[in-house]
């Protein structure tokens, strides 16, 4: 399976009508394990029938938008994606009126720090 056809258009996503479908917003920039499962949480801890990944901008991301959207798409977990920009997630979740919305930006911003330091950590050695 081409998992790009999991990348949807803001138009597209706003057309989805999913029962319990759950926004999970994030910057999806270098995905790890603790990745995977936090995502398999949210979808078991809210009981969604389908997650959309919500990719948002950040000017500290090490991937593009469309490399971070297409390595959030290959997460068995996410059922859809789209790239947005803070005011399209808000049109978005108006729209979508989902069954709830996770916010993942600070986690992310914390796990990239931490592969950051790790990294250097091991090349100074």
């Amino acid at each position: 399976m081409d998992t790009r056809t999991k990348i949807l258009s803001l138009e597209a996503a706003q057309s989805l009508r999913l029962p319990r479908l759950v926004v999970v917003a994030g910057y999806f920039d270098l995905p790890r394990a603790a990745h995977v499962r936090e995502l398999e949480a949210i979808r078991q801890r809210t009981g969604a029938g389908a997650l959309l990944a919500a990719v948002l901008p950040w000017d500290e991301a090490v991937l593009s938008p469309r490399g971070r959207a297409e390595m959030a798409a290959a997460l068995r977990v996410i059922d859809y994606v789209v790239a947005l920009d803070n005011v399209d997630l808000e049109a978005l979740i108006g729209t979508l009126g989902p069954a709830d919305v996770v916010r993942l930006e600070a986690a992310d911003a914390c796990r990239n720090r931490e592969l950051i330091e790790h990294v250097r950590r091991r090349h100074s050695l």
